[in-house]
């Protein structure tokens, strides 16, 4: 079953190769993105895309839900990025179909993070409408940490990470920035604290493409009332609402629960991002209420 498994991924990935070579010939063709879900990692992206993805009128990119282009592949070019998309042609013919608009778009959780990928993409997508995933930024972190540590990607157990994070991240967003060919490790990987930050990454967006064209969903009210949510979503994108969406959860991670003395630190580590957060709301987060 693991060399089947092996076999298989390796046949997707050249498939993949493949049509981004031929779609990178014909990028002057393709419908540019209506939207992007930029953030947060581990905060219900992927549940919200392959929702997405069972509606009609949302055409994904191909084989793959989240491109990574404003972050790890910008220097691709612009006609790399363009050519994992569907052609106009095949978006014309589906949205006379079905007799209204259709969206494409794709899903990178890092593009909200990463200190580089939020110009590029102002730059890049004038008009673009961006959708954010908040979730309580304790838990966040501590399912982050987890997803990170079972990649080999973080070697600290939690707590240790925690205490650390100053000190890896010490000068490094300051580095990406400066360079855009420098890609850190520590911002990537173990900014387990500083991702669920979210205000000021908020703002940052919110300088760049305005409000209006900004959507933040609380993951804890998806997950509780997916319907309702995903009908805000809908509203946002400009296609109509449809019933019959399936919403699981995915990509969940089982963890050992957390003590509590370190669950009361890090909620008052996130009180002040999260008291500015609730202002720029309108109302409290979920994990707040």
């Amino acid at each position: 079953m693991a060399v089947k498994s092996r076999v298989r991924k390796f046949v997707w990935r050249k498939a993949g190769a493949l049509a981004r070579t031929a779609g990178q010939l014909t990028a002057d063709r393709r419908m540019v993105p209506s939207f992007l879900i930029v953030g947060t990692q581990r905060g219900g992206t992927t549940s919200l895309h392959k929702a997405l993805a069972q509606h009609p009128a949302y055409l994904p990119p191909r084989f793959r839900k989240g491109v990574h282009y404003f972050d790890m592949d910008y220097h691709r070019g612009h006609a790399w990025f363009m050519g994992h998309f569907v052609s106009r042609t095949k978006a014309e013919r589906a949205a006379q179909t079905l007799g209204h608009p259709v969206v494409t778009g794709e899903a990178s959780p890092y593009y909200m993070w990463h200190p580089l990928a939020p110009q590029r993409i102002a730059k890049d997508l004038p008009g673009v409408k961006l959708i954010v995933l908040l979730r309580d930024p304790v838990e966040r972190a501590y399912s982050g940490h987890a997803h990170e540590y079972a990649r080999g990607f973080e070697t600290e157990k939690f707590e240790q990470a925690v205490a650390l994070e100053a000190e890896r991240m010490a000068g490094e967003r300051e580095k990406m920035a400066a360079d855009p060919n420098y890609h850190s490790h520590a911002v990537r990987h173990l900014a387990h604290l500083g991702r669920g930050e979210y205000i000021d990454q908020l703002l940052h967006l919110e300088s760049l493409v305005g409000r209006e064209r900004l959507h933040v969903v609380d993951s804890h009210d998806y997950f509780a009332d997916p319907a309702r949510v995903f009908s805000g979503v809908c509203e946002f994108l400009g296609i109509p609402d449809v019933p019959g969406i399936v919403h699981d959860q995915h990509n969940a991670r089982p963890r050992s629960p957390m003590s509590d003395e370190l669950r009361s630190r890090l909620e008052d580590h996130f009180a002040p991002y999260d008291a500015r957060l609730a202002d720029w709301l309108g109302h409290q987060p979920s994990w707040r209420r």
